[in-house]
């Protein structure tokens, strides 16, 4: 009698894909979430006979083996099984077989190749899968109960990311893109150019059912240090060579790119660049996952959990020390249980690909526990200490004087760092507040003891450098005058700046005082670029007098070093005769003109619909070079980029371009209109494409 041979198979891809919550692919594989059965009838060159034995192979990695879980070899059955790849015989018409088969929830994820197995050994291919995580499913580790959740975190491909500062908290749309073609197989790629992949191929494939494991690897290689991984850094303020990271709509054109040259970095990413395509990863992988705003984030180098901030008396910020302070950090929390670690601490998981310090000498951060973060665990896995810095650190302001070569300490403050930490509320883009799930209220007992046992844990590494919290605060005399900058009129990148430095006399006594000020344009890490104004007066106070020095600094004087963050940072150093300095400084942000987009019509899947761009330029001279990017997952394919022609002073411009929907529902579009005035101007608009 022959051997048994398949003849034919039907994958029932469509339908596998629906119920696996993979039909948003846009990809002709059977892509499919682990621990769920797939049904597919297999039609073989003659009837199976009673008591004929039908094996199958499913296998990944480049040496599948089944002491590593990376090789599973299973009969079909009529019963089932839990825990172990498993099929099952559903019905059987003639020569042909309707199969169900399933995987553990546990099973690394990534390509599968699937082979049948006849009675007497010989091995044939059926084809191929990709095996994803899945959140719908109890027994994964990555599994989210919440429907709404898991839809935002899971399937919603366009999102926003909060960026700016404290007093001027602004968002940017990002295009994730999860779904867009080739963007899977790239993701998958990402994990075989790890440098874990490369050292030991083996173990990392069969690893790869871990959710820590992953995202621990993703962090590390969605940045370039290292490993050639996906985005390069820049917080230089120059940008030659590459693309400057305020330009970018969201992360498939860079992982395409990224692709396309070879796996070869990318130029340039910051913070949220990084956590704009780590999330399209985790998202893509099955992961959920969010994108998450710190402000005032602390990057602190030496695990004292203070970071130091240097000015000189000439109220000149300085780049000494390497510890600093981020007016907003971008990282992304991912969705997962800790086993190691116990049910406490399971849920989100922060994991940063931002290059900001190395953990076990690679450039990776986390996962770390936010619930861990709330309760001080800095002893716990992984990188702890420093994300717990970033969001509780103290921050201390010396005042270093070149001349005499001394520092002497300004001021302490516990309770800048860590401020509004946002990610965009699900199903909406209102921005959701999380600050409370990384501490306790400041200011609160809870949260000074929380920062007490931290420092307790760090203990050898808090006691060296000048920042050790207890033995400098004795000689702080309380300030007899206080300072703040107020602004007065708006802040519109074109216009002068008005500010107000405001003195207030603390004392019955009147008081003489000297100001040195200065503003500096910046980069939102702090980097200073140039000094753009300089400053100094003496003013006398009468007793409990308030005063008010105006401020200006015109555009002709900022125009030439301003980046497209938009920020200058002020500061004012105030001394009374024989008393300590008061530092004032605030970093203000200016407003770009308005990019407006507009759907010209009802937008209907598959038919083009036009959208129109305006935008009026507000300056007194003509800007050039000018360029709209536009890009939106389910509404173009790849990005557009049009060329727009050189705007008259104040003059309007209006550009159409199309649209093609492929896909139904709410779409987002995201644009980037760059020139040479203006170099990053933002707009999204949300398209409802009808069936």
């Amino acid at each position: 009698m022959a051997d048994l041979k398949p003849q034919n198979i039907n994958w029932r891809a469509s339908a596998n894909r629906e119920e696996h919550h993979t039909d948003s692919y846009n990809s002709q594989e059977l892509i499919l979430r682990r621990g769920q059965p797939f049904t597919f009838s297999l039609t073989l060159n003659r009837a199976l006979r009673s008591g004929e034995r039908l094996g199958f192979i499913a296998s990944t990695g480049p040496s599948p083996s089944e002491s590593a879980k990376t090789k599973a070899v299973f009969s079909l059955s009529n019963g089932t099984s839990s825990g172990s790849w498993y099929a099952q015989l559903l019905s059987q018409r003639e020569n042909t077989l309707n199969i169900s088969i399933s995987s553990p929830a546990n099973a690394p994820i990534g390509w599968y190749t699937l082979s049948l197995q006849n009675g007497d050994g010989i091995t044939q291919k059926l084809g191929m899968i990709i095996l994803l995580f899945n959140p719908w499913s109890q027994a994964d580790s990555v599994f989210m109960n919440n429907q709404a959740e898991r839809g935002e975190y899971v399937l919603e491909d366009s999102g926003s990311i909060f960026v700016g500062s404290t007093n001027r908290i602004s968002m940017v749309g990002w295009n994730f893109g999860q779904f867009e073609g080739d963007i899977l197989n790239i993701c998958l790629a990402i994990l075989d150019k790890s440098l874990n992949f490369r050292r030991d191929p083996a173990t990392d494939a069969a690893r790869r059912g871990d959710p820590k494991y992953v995202g621990r690897v993703l962090s590390a290689m969605v940045n370039s240090n290292d490993d050639n991984g996906v985005i390069a850094g820049n917080w230089s303020g120059s940008y030659t060579g590459g693309r400057d990271p305020r330009n970018w709509n969201g992360s498939v054109e860079i992982l395409k790119e990224w692709k396309k040259s070879g796996f070869r970095p990318v130029r340039f990413g910051q913070c949220w660049v990084f956590a704009g395509t780590l999330n399209t990863v985790l998202r893509c992988l099955g992961i959920p996952a969010r994108v998450i705003t710190n402000f005032n984030s602390a990057h602190d180098t030496d695990r004292n959990l203070s970071v130091d901030v240097y000015y000189d008396p000439m109220g000149n910020p300085l780049d000494k020390g390497s510890d600093s302070v981020w007016n907003f950090h971008v990282w992304n929390e991912a969705w997962f249980v800790r086993n190691d670690l116990g049910p406490s601490y399971n849920g989100w998981q922060v994991l940063d690909a931002t290059p900001q310090e190395r953990s076990q000498g690679v450039f990776q951060c986390g996962p770390a526990s936010v619930a861990a973060i709330r309760e001080g665990d800095v002893n716990l896995d992984f990188d702890m200490p420093f994300i717990f810095a970033e969001v509780n650190a103290d921050r201390i302001t010396w005042i270093y004087d070149a001349r005499r070569n001394s520092q002497k300490k300004n001021s302490s403050d516990t309770n800048t760092i860590g401020r509004y930490i946002s990610t965009k509320a699900v199903g909406s883009y209102s921005r959701m507040d999380v600050t409370e799930k990384y501490k306790y209220p400041e200011g609160s007992s809870q949260e000074r003891q929380v920062f007490e046992k931290a420092v307790g844990k760090l203990k050898p590494s808090r006691t060296f450098g000048p920042t050790s919290a207890t033995d400098v605060e004795r000689d702080e005399r309380e300030p007899s005058i206080s300072g703040v900058f107020k602004v007065m009129g708006i802040l519109a990148v074109g216009k002068e700046v008005n500010l107000a430095l405001t003195l207030k006399n603390l004392t019955s006594d009147m008081k003489t005082v000297t100001v040195n000020m200065t503003a500096w344009t910046i980069v939102y890490n702090g980097t200073l670029v140039h000094e753009v104004w300089k400053d100094s007066v003496t003013i006398t106070l009468d007793p409990k007098e308030e005063v008010q020095h105006p401020v200006k600094i015109t555009y002709a004087q900022y125009e030439k070093y301003l980046k497209a963050d938009n920020m200058i940072r002020t500061t004012a150093v105030c001394q009374a005769a024989d008393e300590a300095e008061v530092v004032v400084a605030r970093d203000i942000i200016l407003d770009n003109p308005t990019l407006t987009l507009e759907l010209l019509d009802q937008a209907h899947l598959r038919k083009p619909v036009n959208v129109q761009m305006l935008f009026s330029n507000p300056l007194d001279e003509p800007v050039k070079n000018c360029v709209l990017m536009v890009e939106g997952s389910g509404l173009l394919l790849g990005s557009l980029k049009i060329d727009v022609p050189t705007l008259r002073p104040k003059e309007r411009s209006r550009v159409r371009f199309e649209i093609m929907p492929t896909r139904s529902g709410t779409k987002q579009l995201v644009a980037d209109f760059s020139c040479d005035r203006f170099p990053a101007i933002k707009a999204m608009l949300s398209v409802d494409v009808a069936q």
